[in-house]
């Protein structure tokens, strides 16, 4: 069923069709019968509107149906193709009306029968309220501007100035003035190819699918705008259907912000965008995006290992809350160094930061000596890794706990450390858990920039 707007428009269509219709009848007869080529031609140029008419409502009929599998982004073109015929007739009607111009200036003779003139003007009478009862139905007050409804427009407003045509030429012919309504009708066919023109480029532009400059500066200022310059993207495609956009896009999200914190970013894009285009169908491909070909926090810990007198960098820690980046790091340096100098360093070390990214609100640089524990370095083996939580469990907790199997992956740029361990099958929840944590505590804090997580079983058998 069409929505109101549509049939709004076949209406507006329709009823000029039928009126367009009885002008034709009334002045190609009465025409006849006066003797007038002005207002026999009027009567077929109303024929002429009359066909244009009845394709623009063939082109809003097809073009209100809703979309289907061969026309998934609706059937809307189909009105700029009415568009484009209209405006195409538009322009043969004006050069027709410059010929017959030209041709009344040449022959330059009486042919209108006087002692019929008030028939002629009574057919020219009701055709002007005809034309202006047209343009008030088609104009933008009710029909919201629709193009094809334009199109329209422009010929009742071509049928009106062609009356007047008429009308003057008919009163010049009935004084003896033969030139007078051929100058008018140059003028007038000159107006006409002018917006006929313009018309027909406006809607070959439309079918051509080119995406309107204003709309897609507007999503980029929103894409940067929104993500406070964060967010970049790929593939940003614009199609205008109707008055419907089509915005479609690749949204590269940095790798460090979380899924709800990209989701509600993503939203307030969308949101901006629709309140400037309306009506418009969004769709975006998220995709996370580090710097120069690395994660971020390993381009982090490039740029921080580049600044001189920076031993080693480890537990890059960052951080998204409302657009804004936060980022902690621990850096090693000389251990006999002063302090004020060792925090000139640090200083360093955030600028760089600062300049190499993008919306960086907060740097917290934690200064150590470079004689902790070389252990605690990210590019550890696995065999280290096992290496050392087996020392570490054999140490402190002797043979109360045997370890099953240690399993470590890397997810979202963090090592993860799984540990299966078998404790006293008589213990207490309590204890197995109080445990578990020891367990955590001491391997995280050997391991950096490690996520540790122990599992306690029952070992049967033990005493």
């Amino acid at each position: 069923m069409a929505d109101t707007g549509t049939e709004k428009k076949i209406n507006a269509i329709k009823y000029s069709m039928l009126s367009i219709l009885s002008v034709f009848i009334v002045e190609s007869s009465l025409g006849l019968v006066v003797g007038s080529l002005a207002i026999l031609s009027d009567g077929f140029h109303a024929l002429f509107d009359f066909t244009s008419m009845f394709i623009l409502f063939i082109s809003i009929r097809t073009s209100s149906k809703p979309p289907d599998e061969n026309h998934m982004y609706g059937h809307e073109k189909f009105e700029y193709v009415g568009g484009l015929i209209g405006g195409v007739m538009l322009i043969i009607l004006a050069v027709a009306i410059a010929l017959e111009a030209i041709s009344k200036m040449i022959v330059g003779k009486l042919y209108v029968n006087i002692d019929l003139s008030l028939v002629g003007y009574a057919a020219l009478a009701y055709t002007f309220l005809i034309d202006l009862a047209r343009m008030f139905i088609l104009g933008p007050k009710f029909c919201e501007g629709a193009l094809v409804i334009k199109t329209a427009f422009y010929h009742a407003f071509s049928d009106l100035c062609s009356t007047l045509i008429a009308l003057f030429g008919f009163w010049f012919s009935s004084h003896g003035v033969y030139y007078g309504d051929s100058v008018a009708s140059l003028a007038l066919s000159a107006a006409l190819i002018y917006l006929s023109v313009k018309l027909v480029w406006n809607n070959v532009m439309e079918l051509s699918d080119i995406a309107p400059k204003w709309a897609v500066v507007k999503i980029e200022e929103q894409i940067k705008e929104a993500s406070g310059g964060l967010f970049t993207y790929e593939n940003l495609r614009v199609r205008k259907v109707g008055n419907k956009f089509f915005v479609r896009a690749t949204l590269k999200v940095p790798d460090y912000m979380g899924l709800e914190e990209a989701h509600n970013v993503t939203t307030k894009i969308e949101e901006g965008i629709s309140r400037i285009l309306k009506d418009v169908d969004i769709s975006f491909h998220i995709e996370p995006s580090g710097v120069e070909g690395l994660t971020t926090r390993e381009f982090i810990r490039r740029v921080a290992s580049s600044v001189k007198e920076v031993i080693d960098v480890h537990d890059v820690n960052i951080a998204c809350r409302d657009g804004k980046t936060h980022v902690s790091l621990h850096i090693r340096i000389d251990p006999k160094k002063p302090l004020n100098k060792a925090h000139e360093v640090a200083e360093r070390v955030e600028k760089a930061i600062c300049t190499s990214m993008k919306g960086v609100e907060n740097i917290f640089v934690h200064i150590e000596p470079s004689t902790i524990e070389p252990d605690r370095g990210s590019m550890i083996s696995d065999e280290d890794i096992d290496r050392i939580v087996q020392s570490i469990i054999e140490e402190r907790y002797g043979d109360k706990v045997e370890i099953k199997r240690v399993v470590t992956y890397l997810a979202e740029g963090r090592r993860q450390v799984n540990i299966e361990c078998t404790f006293d099958e008589s213990a207490s929840v309590e204890e197995a858990h109080k445990l578990a944590l020891e367990i955590e505590n001491e391997i995280g804090r050997r391991l950096s920039e490690t996520a540790v997580t122990v599992h306690m079983e029952p070992s049967k058998g033990r005493s």
